[in-house]
């Protein structure tokens, strides 16, 4: 039932600040306009308070998650296109209408390497999108073509390639309409309050890469060093000329070696350094216990908490109700899923997660020591800063989108709400 004022406060609850802390504290929102309120200024402003209030009973009520790297959901790759538009479209809203289920109100669709023409058509659908009963499509995130075939993974090595010609040839695979400046970019579709979001992992050591990185910065694209060889030298020019985050720390790039210690080197601190001002990238990590040993999981966060990102890179086959077994991917190929794990049918190479974001969340304070509220920040906050939209999304402050879920004191998902509405609760 709605708010007869279209006012509503959570109390008895427990709120994450930006800053990992929880406090006891109520929160107003406005379910017209979906958003936070600030309660003071509303009620000096309204002279009225909520009509609805909801009692929490102790539990968390947090910004909604943020997944920027992910495959696929509930029998959809975001990677296959079979020439139906609407057809694809119907796969994501799909996705974004269930996802909701873990916690997650704002995810980045991510395409892994494809064959260079379907990119200019999947990256126009994989514009932002946003219905009142589903999480938040944000934009794109381009995992390859341009990658070190060393590095590949579970990418095709036949479609991977070089930028010979540098942005230009970034804008012939990808298109040019998809890299043009942000403000254009966002204003050839519809994109509610200029909300939009566009990021390209490549390896910075592969031919014409590196010099892409500041002019795709300057568009507003965000650039993420993986699937890549780089040396600790390489990677730190790579992060001088722009580069803002690091594609899942620890898989696919070089393992940390006292005489290089490559990649994962960017986590040091090192500003005393520099003779100019130095940001350390953003890093993500996929908490699942097995792409990365929860020992090396509270290395990288103990190194550089405020930089961490909790993802789940999961694939198509990413549904908390599936059983394990043998699945159809792509190209002929198959995942088998062991619990957590997944890999490729044949081999050892591990194909992305099924792991929801929600039980990354949990796993984090489980491996690492830090508390439900520092965890929290690293599926909220920290993911909204590194794509600059901080004051939307992943936050409490007053005039940000009223997407929010409930959690109990253990991080388990009661109820989600996106836009001021529940979409989802716990039976």
């Amino acid at each position: 039932m709605s708010s007869s004022n279209g006012l509503i406060c959570f109390t008895n609850c427990l709120l994450p600040l930006e800053d990992g802390s929880l406090v006891e504290r109520d929160l107003w929102i406005d379910e017209r306009r979906g958003v936070i309120l600030d309660a003071q200024k509303t009620f000096f402003l309204r002279k009225e308070r909520p009509a609805k209030v909801i009692d929490l009973d102790g539990n968390i009520l947090s910004p909604g998650f943020l997944d920027i790297q992910i495959n696929g959901a509930y029998g959809f790759d975001f990677s296959v296109y079979q020439g139906d538009d609407e057809a694809y479209s119907s796969g994501l809203k799909t996705v974004a209408e269930k996802i909701v289920e873990t916690g997650v109100t704002s995810l980045l669709p991510t395409t892994i390497t494809q064959e260079k023409t379907l990119y200019p058509k999947l990256l126009k659908l994989l514009r932002p999108y946003s219905s009142p009963n589903s999480a938040t499509l944000l934009g794109w995130h381009a995992e390859g073509p341009f990658i070190q075939y060393a590095k590949r993974g579970a990418h095709a090595p036949s479609f991977l390639q070089p930028a010979p010609n540098g942005l230009a040839s970034f804008k012939e695979v990808y298109g040019a309409e998809n890299l043009a400046d942000a403000e254009d970019w966002l204003m050839t579709g519809d994109h509610e309050r200029g909300l939009g979001v566009r990021v390209i992992t490549a390896a910075p050591e592969v031919e014409g890469v590196m010099s892409t990185i500041a002019p795709l910065s300057k568009s507003g694209v965000v650039f993420s060093i993986g699937h890549s060889l780089a040396s600790s030298a390489k990677a730190l020019e790579a992060v001088q000329r722009g580069a803002r985050l690091i594609t899942h720390l620890f898989n696919a790039m070089p393992q940390l070696h006292h005489r290089d210690p490559a990649i994962i080197d960017l986590l040091a601190k090192r500003e005393h350094l520099m003779p100019r001002p130095f940001q350390r990238p953003y890093y993500e990590m996929i908490v699942d216990g097995i792409h990365s040993h929860p020992n090396s999981v509270r290395l990288a966060y103990t190194a550089f908490p405020e930089g961490c990102i909790l993802i789940t890179d999961a694939m198509k086959i990413l549904d908390p109700n599936l059983k394990d077994g043998v699945h159809e991917w792509r190209d002929g190929k198959r995942f088998v899923k062991e619990g957590d794990r997944l890999y490729l049918e044949g081999t050892d190479t591990l194909a992305g997660s099924v792991v929801t974001l929600d039980k990354c969340v949990r796993n984090f304070v489980r491996f690492t020591g830090c508390s439900l509220g520092d965890s929290i920040k690293c599926a909220t906050y920290n993911p909204a800063k590194c794509l600059g939209i901080e004051n939307r999304k992943g936050t409490l402050r007053a005039g940000a989108d009223a997407d929010l879920v409930v959690l109990d004191r253990l991080g388990h998902p009661l109820q989600t709400w996106v836009g001021g509405k529940q979409v989802w609760g716990k039976q």
